[in-house]
């Protein structure tokens, strides 16, 4: 498929040639900052299937659990950290097919954020061709890990949004001017 494609593409560019002294790297970590909105612990609600979640967080640990009362244990958490924290539980019973879905379904809390929020989809937008890096230390799956070894599946699930916003035209010929209105 397509974004199976463009996947493999941009975590061929992670893993081999971002770091060389020519290409701009946009690395992120915790919601502040000029692209803290990346974080998915930034303040930043999303609604799917008619429900409100708090952090994209939030979204993407609830879905872990097919049972509703579990899902809806990690959805009513007060912080993003609490979501992470119970949504991480094994108390709790994590659905099989897990690993299969976690990239589309952090990649639709994504999508759901970035095209809510014009400050979020623009900060995402104004990235250019850079490769966009969580700073994560110790997370080796959706961070960079320590040393940049990690796979960036952040990242990269940023990097193929950009490409669809930009593909779809989002942003395009819209201009902000005083006063806050479009034209």
């Amino acid at each position: 498929s397509t974004n199976s494609a463009l996947i493999m593409s941009l975590a061929s560019r992670w893993h081999h040639d971002d770091y060389s002294d020519d290409a701009e790297r946009i690395g992120f970590y915790g919601t502040r900052g000029a692209f803290g909105c990346f974080s998915n612990f930034s303040k930043h609600p999303i609604w799917v299937d008619g429900v409100k979640y708090a952090t994209t967080e939030h979204y993407f640990q609830a879905q872990k659990f097919l049972d509703p009362r579990e899902s809806e244990l990690v959805r009513s958490q007060k912080s993003p950290a609490d979501a992470a924290k119970t949504g991480r539980s094994r108390d709790l019973h994590l659905r099989r097919d897990w690993e299969r879905v976690k990239d589309e379904v952090m990649y639709v809390a994504l999508r759901e954020k970035f095209t809510k929020y014009d400050e979020c989809r623009e900060a995402l937008l104004s990235t250019g061709d850079a490769v966009v890096v969580e700073e994560a230390a110790g997370d080796y799956y959706w961070g960079c890990g320590e040393n940049s070894t990690g796979k960036n599946m952040l990242g990269i699930l940023l990097m193929r949004l950009r490409a669809e916003l930009r593909a779809e035209g989002a942003g395009d010929g819209v201009a902000v001017v005083a006063g806050g209105s479009a034209s």
